[in-house]
């Protein structure tokens, strides 16, 4: 479900700086959604009142931003493509792992992200995010991909879902 990119003028600075970290680490180890997503977290870092992002490190919050989003998709699983070491992610940051770990941690919290969270999936892992579709209809849970046409127009319409299954958003 697309997120903003749009920032308070100022706290601008800062988010470029954040923003050029994550550009650069997600370009060499990861791939081009990682940056989007990672700027869009970035964003909504920069939109709290007060922003977080005022007081701290650039490099300490740009690799927490990109370590929350890899928890979120599963970056660190060997299995997956891409794939990176919690560690090697933080040490392209220039920090450590525990540092990177515990400043994606407040952001988890400070969002109330977990695995999964279709806020902060990729678009190209959205039709294998089971939490993406599911969907209560009279009291019961379903997923909303197997659901009639005009149950999954509805769950669109109220934003339930990230698209109408077989109908993928332009990027």
């Amino acid at each position: 479900m697309a997120q903003s990119e749009s920032v308070p003028n100022e706290m601008r600075a800062t988010y470029d700086a954040i923003v050029a970290l994550t550009d650069k680490v997600c370009k060499e180890h990861l791939n081009d959604e990682y940056a989007a997503m990672c700027r869009q977290l970035a964003a909504a870092l920069a939109r709290k009142r007060p922003s977080p992002l005022a007081r701290g490190k650039t490099d300490v919050w740009a690799c927490g931003i990109a370590y929350t989003i890899g928890m979120v998709n599963f970056l660190f699983d060997k299995t997956q493509k891409p794939h990176i070491r919690a560690d090697e992610l933080c040490k392209a940051f220039g920090v450590s792992q525990s540092t990177g770990g515990n400043k994606s941690q407040l952001i988890r919290k400070m969002f109330d992200i977990m695995q999964l969270d279709p806020r902060w999936t990729l678009p190209s892992r959205m039709d294998r995010n089971p939490l993406a579709w599911m969907i209560s209809v009279n009291g019961l849970m379903m997923d909303a991909r197997y659901a009639p046409r005009e149950v999954q127009e509805i769950a669109f319409r109220k934003g339930l879902i990230p698209y109408i299954p077989g109908e993928r958003p332009r990027g």
